[in-house]
């Protein structure tokens, strides 16, 4: 079984494509008008062991939040496909990953059931041209779409940078175990029979 994804979506706003192997090596080729993006793109997947491609083009002279946004929602669509029924996964992962002074923690949940709990309060400001609240909106818009519960805690953390990478890194490491397929548990991990 091959777990991958490849969606687009265009907008009045917005035109990304999105490819993503669920079990790749961590290659990544991320091309977005947001280099502060696609930087934490290529954390997630080089992180995540995630194969990932990313294209978007964006009306950010106006704001960067529809970029933002619609990369979240993208990628989110991107992970539930590449996942199927999710037949054999771990499906709950999570970690902590510290950033020199900085410490994240998230744990996930492929529930089916979208939420996000987003404790982040020092992330606040910008990172050269990049909103740092924005990453708020990309984490909502991309549970909502994976249809994951999804705890984000900044635990500690001066510089917003670090803090905002802790964070990717978390992601795409909790990400990887809650993808992983599980050899003892071969059907749906859920006593309901679905997710």
């Amino acid at each position: 079984m091959t777990r991958k994804a490849r969606l687009s979506r265009k907008t009045n706003e917005t035109e990304i494509r999105v490819e993503l192997n669920l079990d790749g090596k961590g290659s990544y080729l991320i091309q977005t008008p947001l280099p502060f993006m696609d930087h934490m793109l290529s954390l997630l997947a080089k992180h995540g062991f995630f194969d990932l491609k990313v294209a978007a083009k964006g009306d950010v002279e106006v704001d960067a939040h529809h970029t933002v946004e619609d990369l979240g929602i993208l990628l989110g669509d991107a992970f539930r496909q590449a996942l199927g029924e999710k037949s054999g996964i771990r499906r709950y992962g999570a970690a902590t990953i510290p950033m020199d002074e900085a410490l994240a923690s998230v744990s996930l949940d492929l529930s089916g059931r979208p939420y996000l709990s987003y404790q982040a309060p020092a992330l606040k400001g910008r990172i050269g041209n990049f909103e740092v609240r924005l990453l708020k909106e990309f984490l909502r818009a991309f549970s909502n779409h994976l249809q994951a519960t999804v705890h984000v805690q900044l635990l500690q953390g001066e510089d917003l940078h670090h803090g905002a990478e802790a964070i990717f890194k978390a992601l795409a490491r909790a990400l990887d175990e809650a993808c992983m397929q599980e050899k003892r548990s071969p059907g749906i991990p859920s006593t309901k029979g679905e997710l």
